[in-house]
C-alpha cells in the first residue's frame, strides 16, 4: 500500500498520466437509486463545489476531485462507496486509479449526473 503522500500525488497527476489498466467496479442508475433508498451506499460527488451546488443527487456528499486524497474517501462499515461526476469521465478515470492507491472497494456510477437527470432522478440545489 502507498503512503498518503504518494497516494495524493498519484491522484493529483492521474489525468496527466496514462490510466492503469484496472477493471473499475461500475454501478447503474438502478443500483444507485436502490442503494440510496436502502442506505446501503455512500454516494460521493467528485465535481467541484460550484457544480455540486447547481444540482446534485439528494444524499450525495461533495469531495471535489481537485482536493481529493484517498484518505478523504469514506470507508463506511457495511456500505459501498460510489463515486460520480457530471458525465462519468472524471469518476471513471478516478475509479481506475483507486486500486493502485489502496482503494479497490470503490465503484463508479459511470452514467453520473447526465444519466441521473436523463432518467428523472431527483436533484437538489445548494449544499
Amino acid at each position: 500500500m502507498m503512503s498518503s503522500r504518494s497516494a495524493a500525488l498519484a491522484l493529483s497527476t492521474f489525468f496527466a498520466a496514462a490510466v492503469p489498466a484496472y477493471a473499475a467496479q461500475t454501478v447503474t442508475y438502478d443500483q444507485v437509486a436502490t442503494g440510496l433508498a436502502e442506505q446501503s451506499i455512500v454516494l460521493v460527488d467528485i465535481r467541484e463545489p460550484d457544480e455540486f451546488v447547481s444540482g446534485h443527487v439528494p444524499g450525495a456528499i461533495n469531495l471535489p476531485l481537485s482536493k481529493l486524497t484517498p484518505a478523504a474517501l469514506p470507508k463506511p462499515e457495511g456500505k459501498k462507496v460510489v463515486i460520480m461526476c457530471r458525465s462519468g469521465n472524471r469518476s471513471g478515470k478516478l475509479a481506475q486509479v483507486l486500486p493502485s492507491v489502496g482503494r479497490p472497494d470503490i465503484a463508479d456510477y459511470s452514467g453520473s449526473m447526465i444519466d441521473w437527470t436523463r432518467r428523472g432522478g431527483a436533484i437538489v440545489k445548494g449544499q
